[in-house]
């Protein structure tokens, strides 16, 4: 755990940009389907190696924008927008469709339209820049994720991270149930010791990885600490949304996609 403070320590203080240096992105909408459009938050740096596409909880979204022109979304993979931001990213926040699809439900998220938005976005990514593409998934999200990947016909997926991943076979999509050996791209899964949502046991995420025989390189990670957990022990203020501790989740997980390693 002291080798992993240090280096945690170390990435924050070789950090070239700060949270409050962080400019602000913008909100573009996609044509996604006929008649449909997905919004989405974007944040491009010139710098920048990989293109992250955050798939946030519950039933999407990134929620209003704020004073400071990022989005105000508890969700974890939203309120660390801006530190997301400090890493060599371009970073890309999937909103709502246009014609309501109910993401709060695994099965929309598995389906043929969602997979339709998805595939418009990543093509609208490519032609801001060549990059690869790396899905980050959180709860509800992980099922948008994976599924993202299983579905990449076109090759246009070049990672994926699955945090606080939906393991509960009762609920549709859940990332156990999808077709994992589809997924050909390096992988992380990132789960918190102490995740009391009933939908997403730390011992069933352990599982994931050996579901992943064509991925070229997996990793599962158990973190422990945070304070402050309070509320619904699914919702992002609780350790299922690495409360106390999201920055050097965030830290984590993105020396990984930099770096991928066993």
């Amino acid at each position: 755990m002291k080798r992993v403070l240090t280096f945690l320590t170390a990435l924050l203080l070789t950090s070239v940009l700060h949270a409050q240096d962080i400019a602000v992105g913008e909100v573009q909408r996609i044509d996604t389907r006929n008649g449909v459009s997905v919004p989405v938050y974007t944040y491009w740096r010139n710098d920048a190696v990989v293109t992250l596409v955050l798939f946030s909880g519950g039933g999407g979204g990134y929620g209003q924008i704020g004073p400071d022109g990022w989005p105000t979304s508890g969700n974890f993979l939203i309120r660390t927008g801006k530190h997301w931001a400090t890493h060599p990213f371009n970073i890309v926040m999937v909103g709502r469709p246009s014609d309501g699809i109910d993401l709060a439900i695994g099965g929309i998220r598995t389906g043929e339209k969602h997979a339709a938005d998805n595939v418009a976005i990543f093509k609208a990514i490519k032609l801001k820049s060549p990059l690869p593409i790396w899905v980050v998934g959180t709860s509800m999200g992980t099922i948008s994720a994976a599924a993202a990947a299983i579905q990449d016909s076109d090759n246009l997926v070049a990672g994926v991270v699955l945090t606080s991943s939906i393991t509960a076979y009762k609920v549709p999509g859940a990332v156990p149930k999808q077709d994992l050996e589809r997924i050909r791209a390096p992988t992380l899964i990132l789960h918190h010791a102490n995740d009391a949502c009933w939908a997403c046991q730390a011992y069933e995420a352990k599982n994931i990885a050996g579901h992943l025989k064509n991925a070229p390189l997996s990793k599962t990670v158990i973190v422990s600490g945070g304070a402050g957990a309070t509320g619904n022990p699914c919702e992002p203020w609780h350790h299922h949304g690495f409360v106390g501790m999201q920055n050097e989740v965030v830290d984590i997980i993105s020396a990984w996609i930099i770096k991928p390693t066993e």
